[in-house]
């Protein structure tokens, strides 16, 4: 398939055509309602410093269906133990920078150049973009955040300054968006630590059949004023 460029317009050309790699074009901006046009239509940005703006829609794509979270057994002792609390939007501006910070991993996540930080900063100032933060003794020790759009979430990022504090904050996530019937936490590529956990990749094509529906579906943005860490300690292994 050829590489598309974009141009000042706002659009994408279909997701279907990207490469055999995932990368479907290149160029465009960061604007809040090109990033959303983008997620709508399963396609994201992902680029490092020396890049240009690069946007892929990966065949498969993983995915995790909240009903699907698992929960290892040391994951849930360390849960009951009750010594981490979680919060939403508390520190979203942290957590995208604590996210952006250099990885021994790269599989781990994505390192975010500071023109992607600040576009999400923007998104979540307008109520699409939410972080989910683990606390150990008012320390910030791990989180992700993504943005929703009717019942999906995309999933960005992640990460941990102490071990199993960003699986902690994706369980909390998923505990709550099943409960609030989401369809799927948007994983884009897959990594083991996710499959780990419940992931499954899925065609690209069923990704977008069920993303077309699902962001039309109602968006409320109450969802995500509720306290979740509660939830949190009533869950049980599966």
């Amino acid at each position: 398939m050829p590489l598309f460029r974009l141009s000042k317009n706002l659009d994408f050309p279909p997701a279907w055509l990207a490469r055999s790699d995932g990368l479907l074009c290149i160029g465009g901006d960061l604007s809040p309602q090109r990033l959303l046009l983008a997620y709508e239509n399963g396609i994201f940005p992902w680029f490092s410093k020396d890049e240009p703006l690069l946007w892929w829609s990966p065949d498969p794509r993983l995915v995790l269906f909240p009903k699907n979270i698992k929960i290892s057994k040391s994951l849930h002792k360390k849960i009951k133990k009750n010594i981490y609390s979680i919060t939403v939007d508390t520190a979203f501006e942290q957590t995208i920078r604590s996210c952006a910070k250099p990885r021994k991993n790269e599989q781990e996540g994505t390192w975010l150049v500071n023109e992607m930080v600040d576009s999400y900063i923007k998104l979540h100032t307008l109520g699409y973009a939410h972080s989910i933060e683990t606390w150990r003794e008012n320390k910030l020790v791990g989180g992700l955040y993504g943005v929703c759009l009717g019942r999906s979430f995309f999933g960005e990022s992640m990460f941990s300054f102490e071990s199993d504090a960003s699986k902690i904050a994706l369980v909390a996530l998923s505990n709550h968006l099943k409960k609030q019937g989401f369809d799927l936490i948007d994983c884009q590529v897959t990594t083991d630590h996710l499959l780990s956990m419940g992931a499954m990749e899925i065609s690209r094509n069923s990704f977008l059949d069920i993303i077309s529906e699902s962001v039309k579906k109602k968006d409320d943005k109450n969802i995500w004023n509720q306290d979740i860490n509660l939830e949190l300690n009533k869950i049980e292994k599966k």
